[in-house]
This record gives structure tokens, C-alpha cells and sequence, in this order.
């Protein structure tokens, strides 16, 4: 689930979710607005493969490895300071 295997796509994987999510972070974002560029930017035939329950835990996993933060209530891309 974290990472792709023959049987899961990159896609699909906490790493491949999280690396669209950095992509996503030019600017602090809130979690709702992020989701939803998030959504936007699937393509219609791959919107259907990551639900909110995985996005969360790919935010999760960004967080422990300190890829992102929360500062006022949005999400900053980078460690803590």
C-alpha cells in the first residue's frame, strides 16, 4: 500500500498519491481545498481509484516523514520550523 508492486500501481500507492499531493503544493492549502485540486486533477477513468480515506493517509504518511506540515490550519509543504 505504501509503495507499487506488480499487483498495485503506483497510482493507488501512498507514495505515488503523496508525490500528486507535493505537486499540488505551490501555495499553504487548506485540507478541503487540496483534496479538491487533488480531485480535479485525476483524470475521469482514475478519479474512481483514491477516496478520501487514502488521500488522508497519504497526507498522514507525508507528515511522518515530514514532507509537509499544518501551520494555521492548512497544510505547507516542507519540515516544520
Amino acid at each position: 500500500m505504501i509503495l507499487p508492486t506488480k499487483h498495485l500501481h503506483v497510482n493507488r500507492t501512498l507514495i505515488g498519491i503523496g508525490a500528486e499531493i507535493l505537486a499540488l503544493l505551490n501555495e499553504p492549502l487548506t485540507a478541503s481545498r487540496l483534496w479538491e485540486d487533488f480531485r480535479d486533477s485525476q483524470s475521469d477513468q482514475n478519479r474512481h481509484l483514491v477516496g478520501f480515506d487514502r488521500f488522508v493517509l497519504a497526507l498522514d504518511f507525508l507528515f511522518l516523514i515530514e514532507a509537509i506540515h499544518f501551520h494555521r490550519e492548512r497544510v505547507v509543504k516542507g519540515p516544520q520550523r
